[in-house]
């Protein structure tokens, strides 16, 4: 992992030197600031204003991929500090939830995995409004029109095989109720995983699919993890031929060389955009904006594309592999009505799954 974030840190500081021109291409808490700025590099807004402190960033983001997104931040901002808490999404909500009763929000911001999670922290007050200004080329569809969070990137939920297991690949989400693949699926819980729980509420709403295929996986035999990972670890190793996971990890496995294969279903694609928010009231508010604007900056979404994830911005290259923000058929479902039914559908899966 650690020379893999290595790996991923050199690459970004090189493309950051070189202006980015021809590159695209349970909890813990740690820190991580850059020792230098990046060379002279024009761009379409203002240079940011150099800044100094730190700011603490919540989220659900692997931590090999949130540390090289902070190491391509300070580049820019080389004298802010940013701390990190990392847990599942649920465990993230949770614990923020828990400081904001206990009035001691100790979050700068937030980064995790969907916009029905934001809704919900939303109506608790916790998100404070701001419009930065690199919002163009992301589409009004991935972030909230009162601006209290934006997403920041495109991770897609399909399917993952391993391709030395799987004779005949699936072509979409109700080939995994086929005899075929009994006792050899596997998914994400919606009990942890906020992509997963996302998931649950759009399928569950979609016609031909529903609470039916639910209960048609149960019957043949899948088994449920705790998170994408797990989920990933288990195809790759032959333990489970088939599962339902997020894109980026059978799509970086497979740039390794291991004998995996992404699909991208034909019903469409469970998108998540991991938005972004910053905590109201906020005493480190300029440095919480400075982390924002980069991420959304071409400069930023290049760097999200490096780490491995499909870039919100339309005209930033997605990786090798990976389908573009323009070409993913988005599976959606009204996000108003997703924040109302997700408990209960939580409470649903829990009854069916045990």
């Amino acid at each position: 992992m650690k020379s893999n974030r290595k790996i991923a840190a050199g690459i970004l500081t090189l493309c950051m030197l070189a202006g980015f021109v021809g590159c695209s291409g349970a909890g813990s808490t740690s820190s991580q600031s850059g020792a230098s700025s990046s060379a002279a590099n024009p761009s379409a807004v203002q240079q940011p204003e150099k800044l100094k402190g730190e700011v603490t960033l919540y989220t659900s983001q692997p931590e090999q991929d949130v540390q090289a997104l902070i190491e391509a931040f300070n580049q820019k901002q080389p004298d802010v500090k940013v701390n990190v808490f990392r847990s599942g999404t649920e465990e993230v909500v949770s614990k923020v939830l828990a400081e904001k009763k206990a009035g001691a929000v100790k979050a700068d911001l937030l980064l995790v995995a969907d916009a029905a999670t934001f809704e919900s922290l939303k109506s608790e007050n916790l998100l404070m409004s701001y419009e930065s200004p690199e919002l163009k080329g992301i589409s009004s569809d991935y972030y909230d029109a009162e601006h209290t969070y934006t997403g920041t990137k495109i991770i897609s939920t399909g399917i993952v095989i391993n391709t030395d297991m799987v004779k005949k690949a699936p072509t979409g989400y109700k080939d995994l109720t086929d005899a075929a693949y009994r006792d050899s699926l596997i998914m994400p819980s919606p009990l942890y995983s906020g992509a997963a729980a996302y998931n649950l509420g759009v399928l569950v709403r979609t016609n031909g699919i529903g609470w039916d295929f639910y209960k048609a996986l149960k019957a043949n035999g899948i088994s449920v993890q705790q998170g994408n990972g797990a989920v990933e670890k288990a195809v790759l190793a032959g333990q489970k031929s088939c599962g339902i996971v997020v894109d980026y990890l059978p799509l970086r496995d497979k740039a390794k060389g291991s004998p995996v294969e992404f699909i991208y279903p034909s019903e469409g694609s469970l998108s998540v955009t991991e938005p972004i928010g910053i905590v109201n009231g906020t005493p480190n508010e300029a440095q919480a904006k400075a982390f924002v604007d980069f991420i959304l900056s071409d400069d930023g979404q290049t760097a999200t594309s490096v780490i491995g994830y499909t870039p919100i911005k339309s005209g930033i290259k997605a990786p090798e592999g990976f389908k573009s923000v323009d070409e993913i058929k988005n599976l959606t479902y009204n996000i108003s009505e997703l924040v109302k039914t997700r408990d209960g559908d939580k409470q649903e899966f829990s009854k069916l799954f045990g």
